[in-house]
């Protein structure tokens, strides 16, 4: 058997790919076994559920609302989203991302809607007992103690962590799972979690087009192999070793085939 590694979380749906998706695309074939793009909007879930379907058994959709536009959405709209979700519930792998970013939003009464949001998704992902991807900066114990009250749940992702290792140890006791990005690259911090973090507990991203391994670049979904190479060297593992494990466990994560 082949292993190959698996992007977790993109956005190849995004503007910065329109002129040349299908070359990017083309790139993450030859090193990946599949790509999971993340919608973060009622149009964005529209297009990666496109894109999965032009690009059937290799990019799968997950369905989302992003955190920061959670302080200016309307309550018509944020049903409309969830309608949509719902409507194709059987297409997605997983809900998300969604969450919650104590970095960009520092108004209190904004931070509130996000929780009151992100609740919603949550209790959207219990009731339809489906996967979720969560984003959360600055936040990530708050984000922990909120979702460990769910039970349905049948698995957890925190999406690109980067909280404390104390946090991270709860989530791994609680069968959760980090996904690391690009970011281990250059990130002390990450590198540090990734130490400590058990293999079985870790997913590969790159979030593209956002935290390519040299700044200031767009990131595509074939950069995924820097995470697992920085996992190997981190890890003192063979590269097929942490492929293996990556990918298997994302395979086990989001039932992909």
């Amino acid at each position: 058997m082949v292993f190959k590694m698996i992007d977790t979380h993109c956005h190849v749906d995004f503007e910065p790919f329109d002129e040349d998706r299908e070359e990017t695309i083309k790139r993450a074939k030859d090193k990946l076994t599949a790509i999971i793009n993340s919608g973060t909007s009622l149009e964005g879930n529209k297009r990666a559920l496109d894109l999965s379907k032009e690009y059937s058994d290799f990019i799968y959709p997950t369905f989302g609302f992003h955190h920061i536009n959670s302080a200016n959405i309307s309550d018509e709209d944020l049903d409309k989203t969830i309608s949509y979700i719902e409507d194709h519930i059987n297409d997605i792998l997983a809900i998300g991302e969604v969450g919650m970013d104590y970095f960009y939003v520092k108004d209190k009464a904004e931070r509130a809607k996000q929780g009151e949001i992100f609740t919603k998704f949550i209790e959207l992902a219990n009731e339809n007992q489906i996967p979720l991807l969560i984003h959360a900066r600055d936040c990530e114990k708050k984000a922990y103690n909120v979702v460990k009250e769910y039970d349905n749940i049948p698995s957890v992702v925190f999406h690109c962590y980067s909280g404390s290792l104390k946090t991270a140890k709860k989530l791994i006791d609680e069968g959760y799972y980090t996904s690391f990005s690009t970011m281990i690259c250059y990130s002390n911090h990450h590198q540090e979690l990734a130490k400590e973090i058990p293999i079985e507990n870790i997913l590969t991203e790159t979030d593209s087009p956002y935290l390519a391994p040299k700044r200031g670049d767009r990131n595509e979904p074939a950069n995924v192999s820097f995470v697992v190479e920085n996992l190997a060297e981190i890890k003192e593992e063979s590269i097929d070793f942490i492929n293996k494990c990556t990918e298997k466990t994302a395979k086990t994560v989001f039932g992909i085939k």
